[in-house]
């Protein structure tokens, strides 16, 4: 969807665990960088240490995370800033990067009806200069990587089953 020079997708996945172990796994640097490799691994921003999104300052910006394609190569960067925090729940970033104005990630855990955790990612973008022009690709290109961090997060548990 779009909002003239936002765009906006959300994508939803049942994974089989329980919230509370998928909780530990998606607010850990190890567990972000597993849905999103082989594509994009992301450092911790210099000198945040153990850093968590359990642990971060709420409202503060933490600094900036590289992301590197391929794991290696730096292609933008996230000024990481987490704006609400749900432990066990929820958490919402509200960022900048170099090539977006606005970024916004929402991700939610619920308990499933079935059992298990639905975990549900909302993402709003806003691409800077040029890239303006390719939100609607932006948009369909990043909700297939989602769709990949969904689909690693339930390998992940479904591995461990």
């Amino acid at each position: 969807m779009s909002t003239g020079r936002e765009w906006w997708f959300e994508r939803a996945t049942v994974v089989p665990a329980d919230p509370d172990d998928v909780w530990r796994r998606v607010v850990s640097p190890a567990g972000i960088n597993d849905e999103m490799l082989p594509w994009i691994r992301m450092t911790v921003p210099r000198g945040a240490g153990d850093i968590t999104i359990d642990t971060v300052r709420v409202g503060e910006p933490d600094g900036r995370a590289w992301l590197l394609l391929f794991g290696a190569l730096p292609f933008d960067y996230d000024l990481l800033t987490i704006i609400e925090l749900e432990p066990g729940h929820r958490f919402r970033e509200q960022s900048t990067m170099l090539s977006m104005r606005t970024w916004g990630h929402e991700r939610t855990l619920t308990p499933a009806a079935a059992g298990g955790t639905l975990v549900t990612d909302r993402v709003t973008l806003g691409p800077r200069g040029p890239l303006v022009c390719a939100g609607p690709l932006l948009r369909a290109v990043l909700g297939a990587f989602f769709d990949h961090r969904h689909r690693r997060l339930v390998r992940h548990f479904t591995r461990r089953a």
